[in-house]
């Protein structure tokens, strides 16, 4: 009511302002055509008056006085006048029409009677019986001196009236325009700004009291929209403080160590030692994009920026990184940098720009068609061309070049390099500044050996890789095979009982350090921005009433084992013939890397497969797969995490997979079913998993079935303890372990390095 009484008050000074602007209006015409009037009739009456006086004038002075009268009333009705008067130069009347005798009476008025005895012609309004008359005398001429005066007396009535109209007219228009104007006006401010206004408070009203509710849709739209992003933002700041809050206190209250976000940024402020982190990678945390006419920024899906966004927000620290959307130069500085993120600026991004044959080089070439079937033992034959070796060198000399530009008045600065395309980096920027502490963090498996010495420069890779002073891997094998490599490769020290590698008078530790994800935590404002979808809404709409439902959540790629999952399905529907028509699989499947032909050649394979699949099986209301080949953000998918009965992740041979990490996180509900393969790194974590080896379609068609029949009570048990793990192990702890190691390199070894 209070907010009513506000605007209403504005609204009526409104209406009173519009009232009387329309009266000064009305006001200004009527004057304006009172004096048209006069104008008129006056040069009307001087008119009849010259028309008339000649004749009257032959009467008076032939002293033809008799036939007067007679001639004034013949006049009077030729002319249509309301009357015509005579009068001698005494001012006595001579003669007078019969219609003016009745209606005025016969006698001149006061002001015609002065101007009568100067001779002089004058004319004024007059009232008569019949209406408003003006009347104009002007003298009549003798031989020899004025004989008397002439009067005509005009009808001005109906131009008199005219004034009044046009007040009637206003006061008639002007009341109903602006009770509509005042109505239409109250109804707009009460839809586009009363109520989105209230809708808006009351919505931060459930935020501040920790009540779980979606913003209101006019907050994206209207005269709230430049605002509703901020407003958002605080909202969004004040949730999470509270979630924050809430869990520190039952972290206190159970004595846990869970990490956080908070807790990450924290505790990283304090280990970095005042230093700013600089974190590397090919892949940018922020993508300015255009749609339309306008550029739009896109978050690329990934753990990374989960894990490490926090610590460069505590630092204010800068990450590095290649700038492949198509507006990123918009973007920028004349530095090629920009404060990040966009709505809450807290950290530098710096970005690295290539060119088309570079980044088809470097990065298809070399990283994608050489190293990464090299590390994957998934049986694709590596490519090895002179010219993509010579992008990537070419490609991590710029980055070394950005990174020394950026840390040039940073004493020694931190460095977070990822993963293989930028393998050289490490000693490239180790000779430039020796008091660099630098991590690498190698994402994909290492392989044995023997494999990757197919590599033709696999000592300038080893030595490139040895310039940082810790080199992460998700697992303990794969820093066994690296340690191993390097021991066959190079001429060094391998200290196997601390996982360390002395060349050229500096150590290098080798660390495994599983990534993970962040399960979300439970609070009162979890969902306040985004309410999850409910399982039975999603099956529903993805046509699986009463079945059960499989999901799988990929890249195509050929080390992800898509095309023997769905052999593993097919098989599974030929053995469990009662499960046809009770079980629908999801694949999503984005593409990636299609300039490579062995990519494009796979997406035609997995199609076709799923194809064939579907025409032995499927009838008119059911096929087996649903294959749905585009990008979906985090967002889309885990609502059909959390409608699967199980989650199929067969990977040939993978770093992780954080797709298993995912799945297991999205369950709240402590429901599905994990089928993991043991050549994936998280199966050395999920161990309640349902471990299988993809290359084995029949044990995979089996488990599928052992997944479907579990028990509850089994599902629940097996899928608790791996939240527990995920929950333990998560991305934050990830980036802290990652960090911490990495901080305690002794600033002795740091101080050797320098006098090299």
């Amino acid at each position: 009511m209070a907010t009513i009484t506000r605007w209403a008050r504005p609204i009526a000074l409104l209406g009173v302002g519009l009232a009387i602007v329309t009266l000064l209006v009305a006001w200004t015409e009527v004057r304006a055509e009172r004096r048209a009037v006069r104008e008129e009739v006056q040069h009307r009456a001087e008119a009849l008056a010259e028309r008339l006086r000649g004749n009257l004038e032959a009467q008076l002075r032939h002293g033809s006085l008799d036939q007067l009268p007679a001639i004034v009333e013949q006049l009077s009705t030729r002319e249509r006048l309301a009357g015509l008067a005579v009068y001698d130069a005494g001012g006595s009347r001579l003669a007078m029409s019969s219609a003016l005798v009745a209606s005025l009476g016969g006698e001149p008025t006061s002001a015609l009677s002065e101007c009568g005895r100067q001779g002089q012609a004058c004319g004024e309004f007059v009232e008569s019986s019949v209406g408003n008359l003006y009347a104009y005398s002007e003298p009549l001429q003798g031989e020899w001196a004025p004989a008397g005066r002439l009067t005509t007396y005009l009808n001005a009535s109906s131009r008199a009236s005219t004034g009044a109209q046009i007040w009637r007219a206003a006061l008639s228009t002007v009341v109903p325009q602006v009770l509509l104007i005042v109505l239409v006006l109250g109804l707009v401010v009460e839809s586009t700004i009363l109520r989105p206004i209230g809708s808006f408070a009351s919505w931060l009203k459930d935020v501040r009291i920790g009540r779980a509710t979606p913003p209101p849709g006019s907050a994206h739209s209207g005269f709230l929209k430049p605002i509703s992003s901020e407003i958002a933002g605080l909202a969004h700041s004040l949730a999470a403080a509270r979630v924050a809050a809430e869990g520190e206190a039952r972290l206190r209250e159970a004595g846990d160590s869970l990490w956080t976000q908070e807790r990450l940024s924290v505790a990283m402020r304090d280990r970095l030692l005042g230093s700013r982190l600089f974190v590397v990678s090919n892949r940018e945390p922020y993508e300015h994009v255009r749609r339309g006419r306008g550029i739009e920024v896109i978050v690329p899906p990934s753990g990374l920026v989960t894990a490490l966004e926090p610590v460069l927000c505590a630092c204010d620290g800068t990450w590095i990184a290649h700038g492949s959307g198509d507006a990123d130069q918009e973007a920028t500085d004349r530095g090629s940098r920009l404060r990040v993120p966009p709505t809450q600026p807290r950290y530098t991004l710096r970005r690295v720009w290539l060119t088309k044959a570079e980044v088809d080089g470097y990065y298809y070439g070399f990283a994608n068609e050489g190293l990464w079937p090299l590390c994957h033992i998934a049986y694709t034959r590596p490519l090895f061309r002179a010219g993509d070796w010579a992008n990537y060198q070419r490609v991590n000399q710029k980055f070394a070049r950005a990174v020394l530009e950026e840390v040039r008045n940073e004493s020694q600065p931190f460095l977070l390099i990822q993963d293989y395309h930028l393998a050289l980096l490490p000693r490239l920027i180790k000779e430039q500044r020796p008091d660099a502490r630098i991590a690498l963090f190698w994402h994909i498996p290492w392989p044995n050996p023997e494999a990757f010495g197919i590599c033709p420069w696999q000592q300038e890779l080893l030595d490139g890789l040895l310039g940082a002073d810790l080199i992460g891997f998700h697992i303990q094998a794969h820093c066994d095979n690296f340690l191993e490599t390097v021991d066959r490769s190079l001429e060094c020290r391998v200290e196997w009982e601390r996982f360390a590698v002395s060349r050229r008078q500096h150590s290098t530790i080798v660390r495994p350090h599983p990534i993970s994800v962040a399960l979300p935590e439970p609070s009162r404002a979890a969902g306040v921005f985004a309410p999850l979808q409910e399982p039975a809404t999603t099956r529903r709409a993805l046509g699986v009433n009463g079945g059960f439902l499989g999901v799988g959540v990929d890249r195509i790629d050929y080390t992800k084992g898509i095309v023997e999952r769905f052999r593993a399905i097919e098989r599974f529907l030929e053995k469990h013939a009662s499960y046809r028509g009770r079980f629908t699989f999801l694949q999503i499947g984005a593409p990636s890397r299609v300039s490579i032909a062995r990519y494009r050649d796979l997406i035609v394979e997995v199609e076709a497969e799923a194809d064939r699949i579907n025409r032995r099986f499927q009838d008119e209301r059911w096929r087996p797969i649903t294959l749905i080949t585009k990008q979906h953000s985090h967002q889309e998918i885990t609502p059909l995490y959390r409608a699967a009965d199980l989650c199929l992740v067969t990977s040939l041979h993978d770093g992780t997979n954080l797709v298993a990490k995912e799945f297991v996180s999205s369950r709240d509900d402590e429901g599905g079913v994990l089928v993991l393969s043991q050549f994936a790194g998280a199966s050395r974590e999920l161990r309640d998993a349902l471990l299988i080896n993809p290359y084995d379609i029949e044990q995979m068609a089996d488990t599928i079935r052992t997944a479907l029949e579990m028990s509850p009570d089994e599902r629940r048990t097996r899928m608790r303890r791996m939240r527990r793990t995920v929950r333990n192990r998560n991305v934050y702890r990830w980036a802290a372990d990652l960090i911490s190691d990495l901080a305690e390199v002794c600033p002795e070894q740091v101080e050797v390095s320098a006098a090299q």
